[in-house]
């Protein structure tokens, strides 16, 4: 189902589970070990990510790490990409960078006083790595010199795995969505970007939902293209 892990920055500390096995609708599949890069990469290529899930005061409460396999999953096939008149404008207003800004992108999507937030220091300090090896990478949306907008995510093969946005003027997120698809078009080959669950707001901009099994059937001839971001990236778009 994946590529092998020596395509990868190393191999994995952590045996993660096949998401196959997990009941339908079930969205957690495991919980526990970190965030090493070879076993984040491995579980992208899997169907998993990771983000911090509350442990029930039987368990001491607070939070620990946990595997989820959405289903439904919530995608975006680029070619599907709904831009308004309206967005098209705000898209204008804006200028964008890819991988300008990586670490301001995470620590402004981890903003504390977001609701539902999870990216904690480990987060950052894990993705950072992943960029830094060329797997994590972002999207920044400027007005003038002030960042207002951006998304990051990890790049295996043909999947760009969207891990989250935010924005501090209207449509900066969406905007910094219409220059990922921009990016994603340049290369060859049918891509996908994992958005994890569908909302109304991503559904308004093209998502769809696709259940677990459909979602792991496509993962093998994307894992096979080559990366995106890595063979045009370019300062800005």
């Amino acid at each position: 189902m994946s590529p092998p892990v020596g395509n990868f920055a190393s191999e994995p500390l952590w045996e993660l589970p096949d998401p196959t096995a997990a009941d339908a609708g079930e969205d957690l599949v495991a919980i526990g070990g970190g965030l090493d890069p070879g076993t984040v990469l491995t579980a992208y290529s899997r169907g998993m990510f990771p983000m911090e899930v509350a442990l029930g005061a039987e368990l001491g409460g607070g939070s620990t790490l946990g595997w989820w396999s959405p289903d439904p999953r919530g995608v975006l096939f680029p070619g599907d990409l709904r831009v308004s008149r309206s967005l098209a404008r705000s898209a204008r207003r804006f200028s964008t960078t890819v991988d300008r800004a990586f670490v301001d992108v995470m620590r402004a999507c981890a903003e504390p006083s977001r609701p539902h937030g999870w990216i904690t220091d480990g987060f950052i300090d894990a993705y950072t790595e992943l960029h830094r090896l060329g797997f994590a990478h972002s999207v920044e949306v400027w007005s003038g010199r002030e960042l207002v907008g951006g998304l990051y995510g990890v790049e295996v093969g043909g999947l760009f795995a969207g891990e989250s946005m935010f924005h501090r003027v209207r449509d900066a997120s969406k905007v910094a969505l219409v220059a990922l698809v921009q990016q994603i078009d340049a290369c060859p080959g049918e891509r996908l970007i994992d958005v994890q669950w569908r909302t109304e707001h991503l559904a308004s901009l093209g998502v769809v939902e696709i259940s677990r099994n459909t979602y792991l059937d496509l993962l093998p001839a994307l894992c096979e293209l080559d990366p995106c971001f890595r063979t045009t990236q370019k300062d800005g778009l």
